[in-house]
């Protein structure tokens, strides 16, 4: 009883201090994110569904990351103009009804434009929503408010992973219309709870201030190098959801409800430790200590799948190995670029991170594909865990120039 006792005191710790705001914009997050089930199937969905080549799926994905791009870019511009609420709220409904339309597309032209289009809309909700949490939270519980958040989308993933992976055994179409509809759902709560006149923590008119041009995101040279290493990072870890699903099938054998198991497993592990982990390091040490040990994690992972035996246990080891490195790098990411921005220019902070994983997006399931197809799957880990390390000594090297 004691130690279950220590055990209820950690995890209360953990979790208290939150604002109400952060709790309801992570159940927001949570019922979106339950629903994600299109983009972990959608590399198999279009090889063995609409029976296009490894290399063609890669191309949408790719474009699915051009979209992003842009709605990260213009997504951080209106919410430093017009405030992170209305724009939640217009991504959350367009992007439901986007993937609704997506899912009843047939020929590669229109899926190729329709999936631009989708992404372009609903990529513009994460500026809004990153400006909404550091609105939101306390400097002193930063990292845990962005942590929650990331618990909710993988509590959410989890969901959606294994629920998805059953589906999918079956009908893949239903995948579009589930994410649509929590989509729109998570618009209805938003809405229900978060307006300026239901909530008083939510800001009832934006008032566009006067910018300071000489603390822009775009001059801010150390930000500039950070963003670049996340594009390197975020490159090599998008191939968790692109090509790895792939790798499982091809090489490893595994069928798609065993997929989904395998990547819902990542968001359990993250939904259990990750909380009480960032409790226990947040202020501790400077966020790029723990960004780039989290970076090598990651790399590790990676090759793995070319140091150990070809068996089903070889996912589910690389699953452990990258979900660490998840939790010491991307909450304190997120602290990072919130610990440079000011309230006025957030959005222009928040919106190249976000095209910094957008970037990446577009780039990794393309050339990842073309390189597993033309080279075969050990040439791919090869390159990818070697760019991964490399990334982890770029933020290495800019927390001691940072430092001097």
């Amino acid at each position: 009883m004691p130690a279950m006792k220590k055990i209820a005191s950690i995890y209360k710790n953990a979790y208290s201090g939150l604002s109400p705001a952060t709790w309801w914009l992570s159940l927001v997050m949570l019922i979106n994110r339950s629903g994600t089930m299109v983009v972990p199937f959608m590399t198999i969905y279009l090889t063995e569904s609409r029976h296009f080549t490894i290399g063609m799926a890669g191309i949408i994905l790719s474009l699915f990351g051009a979209g992003a791009i842009c709605g990260g870019l213009v997504g951080g511009r209106i919410t430093d103009r017009i405030g992170f609420y209305p724009l939640q709220l217009f991504a959350l409904i367009g992007g439901g009804i986007m993937f609704i339309v997506l899912g009843q597309m047939e020929s590669y032209r229109a899926i190729c434009i329709f999936t631009f289009i989708l992404s372009f809309i609903n990529e513009s909700f994460r500026p809004a929503n990153s400006a909404a949490i550091a609105h939101y939270s306390k400097e002193e519980n930063r990292t845990r408010s962005y942590s929650l958040n990331r618990l909710a989308i993988n509590l959410g993933w989890a969901a959606g992973g294994t629920l998805g992976g059953f589906i999918a055994s079956y009908n893949f179409h239903l995948l579009f219309w589930i994410d649509g509809l929590t989509n729109i759902g998570a618009a209805m709560l938003l809405l229900a709870v978060l307006s300026p006149t239901r909530n008083d923590a939510t800001p009832k008119k934006h008032e566009q201030k006067v910018i300071d041009r000489s603390h822009s995101a775009y001059k801010d040279k150390a930000y500039l190098v950070f963003i670049f290493l996340t594009m390197i990072y975020a490159y090599c870890f998008f191939q968790l959801f692109t090509t790895m699903p792939v790798f499982y099938r091809q090489e490893l054998h595994l069928s798609p409800f065993h997929i989904g198991m395998v990547m819902a497993a990542n968001g359990v592990l993250i939904a259990l430790i990750e909380m009480v982990i960032i409790h226990n390091l947040e202020g501790k040490r400077k966020n790029l200590y723990y960004i780039t040990i989290g970076t090598v994690l990651v790399a590790c992972s990676y090759i793995a799948f070319n140091l150990l035996p070809h068996v089903g246990s070889l996912a589910i080891i690389s699953m452990l190995i990258v979900t660490f490195g998840e939790i010491l790098s991307m909450p304190f990411m997120n602290s990072y670029w919130v610990s440079r921005a000011q309230s006025h220019n957030r959005g222009q902070y928040a919106g190249l991170y976000t095209i910094a994983w957008s970037t990446a997006q577009v780039l990794g399931p393309g050339t990842g594909g073309q390189i597993a197809e033309k080279y075969g799957f050990a040439t791919l880990w090869w390159f990818i865990g070697g760019l991964t390390l490399a990334a982890a000594i770029g933020f290495k090297w800019l927390q001691r120039a940072t430092d001097r």
